[in-house]
């Protein structure tokens, strides 16, 4: 699944972002209804990203780090669940036993295609028009 719960939570603590203030993540968890545990976990992924910046000690908390607009959907769930694929023949580099001894996969050259299109799909969203609309 492309968009699991870790995505689903990735943009919603993006969305508690979108005013440009700083919150923290016990605050995001709560106003998002996020669990604080996979709260923390999203946010270090987005952190690490680099979409969000992170800051510790009494004035800290979570604020943007990038401007949404030039982030894709591809990219989010790319950071937070890594690639995903529609099947593992379309991963790089998997050695398909099937085709080595016998050729030409027609159901792998469709799924090939399908992964393509989605992905092109996803890298066309910004995060900025999928929460705006």
């Amino acid at each position: 699944m492309i968009i699991n719960k870790e995505t689903d939570y990735a943009l919603r603590i993006l969305r508690a972002l979108l005013d440009g203030k700083k919150h923290t993540a016990v605050d995001i968890a709560a106003d998002e209804m996020i669990p604080q545990s996979f709260a923390y976990q999203i946010l270090r992924k987005l952190s690490k990203a680099g979409f969000i910046r992170v800051s510790r000690g009494q004035d800290g908390g979570c604020e943007l780090n990038c401007n949404l607009s030039d982030v894709s959907l591809y990219e989010l769930t790319a950071a937070v669940n890594g690639v995903c694929h529609v099947a593992s023949c379309t991963e790089d580099g998997y050695s398909c036993p099937w085709r080595q001894s016998n050729g030409v996969c027609l159901i792998h050259n469709q799924l090939s295609g399908i992964q393509k299109r989605l992905d092109a799909e996803l890298k066309s969203v910004s995060l900025q028009q999928l929460m705006n609309g």
